[in-house]
């Protein structure tokens, strides 16, 4: 039994949510997300003591249910988490040479490569550049972490000499590079 499904997700008072069949809405302050229920899976609207709640259930107990059930409680608490607060991705950029900047709706990288990378910045996500620094944000948890992930693809942590998107905190080993062999 799923530990997760079995808890009520709260709903702030700011938040407002729309049930329509398979289908719900989530409408906060910092935008709107929607997301269609899986087969399976019973989701309802409760109120105690004033405060509203999101309660999700497995409809029968069959294994596809069981397994939905805490997965969409956990997609539909990141959904008010989104529309609350937002979510955020931080990338360092490491590099002697390697740049990078916002121009209009593009990100353009410059990592070393023969010429720059320009990739466009969806519409529901915002990207901030700060010296090494690079932060995308936005309401989706998935949307972003998304986007962040292919800019980090671009350029991957060298193990070597340590060049290369990180995301902020992250701990990674160099390597130890070849030694010269003493000659006798």
């Amino acid at each position: 039994m799923s530990r997760i499904g079995k808890q009520p997700v709260e709903i702030p008072a700011e938040v407002s949510v729309d049930l329509d069949g398979d289908k719900i809405s989530i409408k906060g302050p910092k935008g709107e997300l929607s997301m269609d229920i899986a087969y399976g899976v019973d989701v309802s609207l409760q109120e105690e003591d004033g405060q509203k709640k999101i309660v999700v259930k497995n409809k029968d107990n069959s294994k596809t249910s069981r397994s939905l059930w805490g997965t969409v409680r956990a997609l539909i608490q990141n959904m008010i988490v989104g529309v609350t607060e937002g979510f955020k991705k931080v990338l360092e950029l490491h590099g002697v040479g390697y740049k990078m900047a916002v121009q209009g709706k593009k990100l353009v990288l410059h990592l070393g490569f023969s010429h720059p990378i320009e990739l466009e910045i969806p519409a529901d996500l915002t990207v901030e550049v700060e010296k090494e620094k690079l932060t995308v944000s936005g309401v989706d948890k998935q949307r972003v972490g998304q986007f962040a992930a292919e800019i980090r693809a671009l350029r991957k942590v060298e193990p070597y000499k340590g060049k290369g998107f990180r995301y902020e905190g992250e701990q990674f080993i160099k390597k130890e590079g070849k030694k010269a062999v003493a000659s006798e």
